[in-house]
């Protein structure tokens, strides 16, 4: 690899903002990886995923705020906030003894070998380690997620086509 070859990778990994890059040639191989930034971001629940407390690598532009209540609702009851492993009816409990599948790179989720395919695996599965759990499109190249331990598939964190970050959790397992 030349200088000028290096150049050009370190500048591709600074405006692409991906974490950690490796490229290998040969006996020549490169790793930058940026500093971790220990940012802790609550992302809102969707009617179907838990909420998580995350320590993210890279910080993300904060979501829209919600939309206000109409002045006509009723105004909610006030409480304390909800801890964000609480919970709640349409949310499964993700807590210390659950095995969190996290992406290892950038890029798009998919639950599908290919659409209209069925998911590789649903929320009550056993799984087995190096069972395919999901794909991870990054680079127009399909990268298999694989569970690392045997258990039950207890949530899914992602909705299938939407993009996930480095470190994103994908996946909660009941070890077995």
């Amino acid at each position: 690899m030349t200088i000028e070859e290096i150049r050009e990778i370190v500048q591709l990994f600074t405006e692409s903002g991906v974490a950690e890059l490796e490229v290998q040639r040969g006996d020549n191989r490169v790793r930058i990886r940026r500093a971790a930034v220990n940012q802790e971001v609550i992302v809102p629940a969707l009617p179907h995923a838990p909420v998580l407390a995350a320590p993210l690598a890279t910080p993300l532009v904060a979501p829209p705020a919600a939309p206000a209540a109409p002045a006509n609702s009723p105004a909610a009851p006030a409480s304390a906030p909800a801890s964000p492993l609480e919970k709640t009816p349409s949310q499964p409990l993700v807590d210390e003894r659950h095995e969190i599948v996290k992406s290892p790179i950038v890029g798009t989720f998919y639950d599908a070998p290919a659409p209209g395919a069925p998911p590789f695996v649903r929320v009550g599965d056993r799984v087995e380690p190096g069972q395919v759990l999901c794909i991870i499109e990054s680079m127009k190249l399909m990268n298999e997620i694989e569970a690392e331990v045997a258990g039950t598939v207890v949530a899914k964190l992602v909705e299938n086509g939407k993009p996930v970050e480095y470190g994103q959790a994908l996946f909660a397992v009941l070890p077995q």
